[in-house]
């Protein structure tokens, strides 16, 4: 069997309602060369079923299951083990993608052979009755990027944008990843970054497209009001930490970087301080307090958020203000203000959150 170009992979849990949508939108691709492995997860519903009923419709896609659920991290890999195809792209099964997506990915690849292709996506916001609210448009500057200088003068600016840290905007080198034997780590939130920083530590070239022809559904009954990670502040330290290495094994540590990178930290810090009002958080008073002195004691902290900036966001602006304070008083009133709105209007939270 000749070698596609591209294999997607499509782990699958729960999607019942969403499957065929997403495999119809691989189908009607017009560039033709693919398969597509669709990875089932162990799902309680019947999307077991559905996808071997979609795999019998045509021979390029093929239905791998879990007897038991393994994860999203365990389904990618998987699905890399797999995998045929030349370059190989990891697609959510609740999403879908314009049907011009893999021709302009296989374009640029004839121009520039690269590593990685990264391209942009739109955020499609649901209310909890299922109807669209607004959607928010988010994609890279273009650019083909040919030595390894080029590569990472952009990873920050993808981080800055929300595009680094998802696995679905990308599109990946399969045989590099057999190389450097990698594989995502079985982690809550943020295996994609986990695996992206890994991924791009050497690379020396990527393609960055800009075009948003991923549909990314946000929908009110799931990912903004009801999910809560109790471990959600030392997940996205990691993330700040292992960025912050990054760029550090890069020689790019600059004063300039650690602004940027204070800057994110400070939001994910604001965020936790937030979460920490939630019941389900279980903290008292005291126990807020004790979080923010640990945090201030840090000495990612102590490195990071003194050169901290806000890009154009002046409630991030004020928040970095009490961080550098060091005022556990204001860091805690400002938590506790944002909880509330984000419990009272949670769409409301979301577009200012999404349009930062």
């Amino acid at each position: 069997m000749e070698r596609p170009f591209f294999t997607v992979v499509m782990p699958a849990y729960g999607v019942e309602k969403y499957l065929k949508k997403a495999v119809d939108s691989i189908r009607n691709q017009t560039f033709e060369d693919w398969e597509l492995i669709i990875v089932e997860d162990g799902s309680p519903d019947r999307t077991g079923e559905l996808a071997d009923r979609l795999a019998g419709k045509d021979s390029r896609i093929q239905a791998v299951h879990h007897e038991k659920n393994k994860g999203l991290s365990e389904a990618r890999n998987t699905g890399i083990r797999h995998a045929k195809g030349k370059y190989i792209w990891f697609m959510d099964p609740d999403d879908s993608v314009e049907k011009s997506l893999l021709q302009d990915v296989w374009k640029a690849q004839q121009e520039n052979p690269a590593r990685l292709t990264v391209f942009g996506h739109v955020e499609e916001y649901y209310e909890k009755d299922g109807s669209f609210s607004y959607a928010h448009p988010v994609k890279p500057h273009g650019r083909l990027c040919q030595n390894r200088d080029q590569v990472r003068e952009e990873i920050l600016p993808l981080e800055q944008e929300t595009l680094y840290g998802y696995a679905w905007n990308k599109v990946y080198d399969l045989d590099y990843i057999r190389d450097k034997k990698l594989e995502y780590e079985t982690v809550r939130l943020i295996e994609d970054i986990v695996f992206n920083i890994q991924y791009c530590m050497d690379i020396d070239t990527m393609n960055l497209l800009e075009i948003t022809p991923y549909h990314y559904a946000k929908r009110m009954e799931g990912s903004l009001t009801t999910k809560f990670v109790p471990d959600y502040y030392p997940l996205h330290r990691r993330r700040i930490s292992m960025l912050y290495e990054q760029q550090k094994y890069w020689g790019k540590d600059t004063r300039k970087v650690c602004s940027v990178l204070g800057g994110l930290y400070g939001r994910y810090i604001l965020s936790a301080l937030e979460r920490n009002c939630d019941k389900r958080a279980k903290m008292s008073h005291t126990e807020r307090k004790v979080f923010c002195r640990e945090v201030f004691a840090d000495p990612l902290f102590q490195k990071l958020l003194p050169p901290a900036e806000a890009r154009d966001s002046r409630a991030l602006k004020l928040a970095l203000a009490c961080m550098k304070a060091r005022s556990v008083f204001l860091c805690l009133a400002f938590g506790r203000a944002v909880h509330l709105v984000r419990g009272s209007l949670p769409m409301l939270y979301s577009k200012v959150k999404s349009e930062r």
